[in-house]
């Protein structure tokens, strides 16, 4: 979401988690557990790009043991909740606390997008990259000269439990590769420059409204903006996830959008509690979760001497 100055998002971090352990090898392999294992002699010969890069930047290219176990799968088809970045950012994380450093959350968020977006060449944004480090619901502005500025939403704890208890979420079954969708969106930009702006004032006025503890129109809010985005380019949206969406809002839902660059992954629906079920209903064919806002970014739970 971005205009001729700057783009805005209202982003929030959620309940789902990817952990890591890292620890030193006795020798100077290097060994990657995740839904695969990898024993390699030297750090490019790692299959994973996002570990291989961010050792490279963390300075860790020999004798170290990392494992990771996620909430979701980490698939190399996307499912647009951000998990790339999340785990650029926790990789990058752990691997300074194996070497006695703390990191701050800018400088994680500033180097996972170096990972995906400069050495690794992925069409993206950088709002999952900056959610997952720092955590939390917040206002995320990206300036022309490569600038970020994260500000938290300030409003009532019972807002925050009210916002959480009307979202859903629903899991499309449908992967897709991101970079394919970001591509085009970034080929079409200067054509789709006035939905760019409106969904800029989107995000600034659903900040306003957040601030003001005020939910009245936030379903109204992500709809309206669910119509601008997908305008953006062809493929973020199709027509099972019109159907699909059009079926949440007859059964009530206020509001949604496909989460992440789109075509595919999971539906977020805006929802109040008493029309959830008939949601449900409508969208048996797919799995529904809850979820919770999350108030922390990347963090190291546990040091061993």
């Amino acid at each position: 979401m971005q205009n001729a100055n700057h783009g805005a998002v209202v982003s929030s971090a959620i309940d789902w988690y990817i952990y890591f352990t890292v620890n030193k090898k006795f020798d100077d392999l290097i060994r990657v557990s995740y839904s695969k294992t990898e024993l390699v002699e030297h750090v490019d010969e790692l299959e994973h790009n996002i570990i291989r890069e961010s050792m490279k930047i963390a300075g860790v290219d020999k004798g170290v043991d990392i494992v990771c176990i996620a909430d979701i799968p980490l698939t190399t088809a996307g499912i647009g909740l951000g998990s790339s970045s999340a785990l650029a950012v926790g990789v990058l994380n752990a691997l300074y606390a194996l070497k006695g450093q703390h990191v701050s959350a800018e400088r994680l968020a500033r180097e996972a997008c170096k990972v995906e977006m400069e050495m690794l060449k992925h069409p993206m944004g950088k709002q999952d990259q900056f959610a997952a480090a720092y955590g939390g619901l917040n206002f995320i502005q990206f300036n022309n000269d490569e600038s970020v500025f994260v500000d938290p939403v300030i409003c009532k704890p019972e807002t925050k439990r009210t916002l959480s208890s009307k979202l859903m979420l629903f899991y499309t079954g449908i992967t897709r590769h991101s970079s394919v969708i970001l591509q085009e969106q970034e080929e079409s930009i200067d054509n789709c420059l006035d939905h760019h702006h409106k969904l800029v004032e989107l995000a600034n006025e659903m900040k306003e409204r957040l601030c003001k503890n005020d939910l009245s129109a936030f379903g109204e809010l992500l709809h309206e903006g669910w119509t601008y985005k997908r305008k953006l380019a062809s493929k973020i949206s199709n027509s099972q996830i019109d159907e699909w969406y059009q079926k949440a809002r007859d059964a009530g839902a206020l509001g949604g959008k496909i989460a992440g660059a789109g075509g595919g992954g999971f539906l977020l629906l805006y929802c109040d509690e008493d029309k959830q079920d008939k949601v449900r209903s409508a969208l048996s064919e797919m799995k529904s979760y809850a979820v919770d806002l999350e108030s922390q970014g990347s963090k190291i739970i546990y040091v061993s001497d």
